[in-house]
């Protein structure tokens, strides 16, 4: 089944957006009040696409809602939050990426 236009609309914004593209989950679920995309990211991206104040995310709701109205689809986005293991390996990797840096940064001053 061909996925719908709004939810490839959203897949390519939030891809372009974050820095783990390839962690952007989208879900359609389809119920008698209308579409909703559930949206999984890794934590780290989680600022990235909620914005200062939630100006980006207000704004890719927009789009993605009048693009569902041309549909005659009432959509409706959820973003997930990371669970408590989730955040706890993003934390991980950002920690051992530092100290791979850090390492390089050391033997160039060498």
């Amino acid at each position: 089944m061909e996925k719908p236009i709004y939810q490839t609309v959203l897949e390519n914004i939030l891809s372009a957006l974050v820095n783990h593209p390839d962690e952007v989950k989208v879900q359609r679920i389809i119920d008698e009040m209308g579409v909703l995309l559930k949206v999984k990211l890794h934590p780290q991206d989680m600022g990235l696409v909620i914005g200062s104040k939630g100006v980006h995310i207000n704004a890719i709701k927009t789009i993605v809602k009048a693009i569902g109205t041309k549909s005659h689809a009432r959509v409706n986005i959820k973003i997930e939050e990371p669970t408590p293991l989730d955040k706890a390996i993003a934390q991980k990797t950002t920690k051992s990426s530092v100290l791979k840096s850090e390492e390089i940064i050391q033997d160039l001053k060498e």
